[in-house]
């Protein structure tokens, strides 16, 4: 019976352990022009990850946070709210679409997209469906765009 529930005890911190282990990083960068000549980028603006995954946003180039938008965050998803000029890190458990803003540049269109999950996400028509202002709402499209193309 001991050996039996040491043997118990073992293949669960093995699981717990190789789980956390998968679990993967990702970086995101707050850029004032990306790679393309785009002003007000989040780069990547749009990612594709798995449940328990990190998503780190640096803010590469003074003056940029990174927030969650109201409406685009999944049914027992987590928001957040970066500060201004700090570096944030979120993990992402909750299957679904999030939308990310920078809120100085959110008009200009300083947006990202971060699905979490395979498959459809269950909130995309919501998400899909919140009015953005200035060149956020055009981005978004592109991104949505990506989203129905199962692209990253």
């Amino acid at each position: 019976m001991k050996t039996q529930l040491i043997l118990a005890v073992s293949l669960i911190a093995t699981a717990m352990t190789t789980g956390a282990a998968m679990a993967e990083e990702h970086e995101v960068q707050m850029l004032n022009r990306g790679p393309n000549g785009d002003m007000m980028v989040f780069e990547p603006a749009y990612l594709e990850i798995e449940p328990g995954d990190t998503v780190t946003f640096l803010p590469t180039e003074p003056s940029h946070n990174a927030e969650s938008i109201l409406n685009m965050v999944p049914e027992g998803g987590e928001t957040f709210k970066g500060r201004v000029n700090q570096e944030i890190s979120v993990t992402y458990t909750t299957e679904g679409v999030y939308g990310v803003k920078c809120l100085p540049h959110y008009g200009l269109g300083m947006i990202a997209l971060i699905k979490v999950g395979d498959g459809e996400a269950p909130n995309l028509g919501e998400a899909a469906a919140v009015r953005h202002p200035g060149r956020a709402n055009q981005r978004f499209h592109q991104l949505f765009e990506q989203v129905e193309a199962g692209t990253q």
